[in-house]
């Protein structure tokens, strides 16, 4: 099959994880699939081709940006994919069942109550369907946490150490996300980490880095209260990465079947 709408090679980080998601995904024809945290139709569009004209996938974002951008990109192609704005938090009791659930780094968007989420979720899920999740699980970046931890506190900052452990913690793990399955009622699980690198360098290579400095390190920067504190910090931090790089992440699958009976 010639596929006309594959994964985008220029994204380095939401196909990666999709490529991972789509490892474990048992797609048919005629499948019908909800995407949740869809995006910009990573990997729906994917998704739509293989399950053909049959089928049905309905990709879900809270983004009204994220889900017009994905109808912009499909134009009038693959009139058997919708892309709607929706919460994955909060459902239609009304909304159909489906074949397969998937969500591609989508776990980190079910806060604050994650295993409600994925609850919710397989109520939307045929008896004998299957649903996968990614995200990035606990590990990921660990040598980059551990030396902002370092400098925090050769600079004796309690406070800032103190939320980016909680930040940190927050991070679910891969044995989390095995047990939310199974207290969902799904069997036949598979979890599994993938490890990821992220190339970058030193200094504003690593401090302005698209993915980074767009996410992650956000979350550092929110530790201080002093912003000009905190710019301080991660330039020494950036210039000095012995034992840091290569940054690892962790895609974490989630995988599960829904039983019949």
């Amino acid at each position: 099959m010639i596929s006309r709408w594959r994964l985008p090679q220029h994204d380095y980080w939401s196909t990666p994880f999709a490529e991972s998601l789509l490892r474990h995904l048992d797609l048919f024809p005629e499948a019908t699939v909800l995407d949740v945290a869809g995006g910009q139709g990573i990997p729906a569009f994917y998704v739509a081709e293989r399950v053909g004209p049959s089928g049905r996938v309905v990709s879900i974002d809270v983004s009204a940006g994220q889900v017009a951008r994905a109808r912009a990109i499909q134009g009038a192609h693959l009139p058997w994919l919708q892309f709607m704005c929706a919460d994955m938090r909060e459902l239609p009791a009304d909304l159909s069942a489906y074949d397969r659930i998937t969500g591609n780094l989508s776990v980190m968007f079910f806060r604050p109550n994650r295993f409600d989420v994925i609850q919710g979720l397989v109520k939307h899920l045929n008896p004998g369907g299957q649903m996968v999740l990614t995200f990035p699980s606990l590990g990921t970046f660990d040598s980059l946490w551990r030396r902002v931890d370092q400098e925090m506190a050769a600079l004796g900052l309690l406070t800032e150490r103190r939320r980016l452990e909680e930040y940190i913690a927050e991070r679910p793990s891969a044995e989390e996300g095995r047990d939310w399955l199974d207290r969902a009622g799904l069997d036949r699980l598979d979890v599994v980490e993938y490890p990821l690198e992220v190339a970058t360098g030193w200094g504003q290579e690593l401090l302005r880095h698209p993915l980074l400095r767009g996410g992650f390190l956000d979350d550092v920067y929110e530790c201080f209260d002093d912003q000009l504190l905190a710019e301080r910090v991660m330039t020494q931090v950036s210039e000095d990465l012995d034992g840091v790089l290569p940054l690892i992440a962790q895609r974490c699958v989630l995988a599960g079947w829904k039983p019949v009976a």
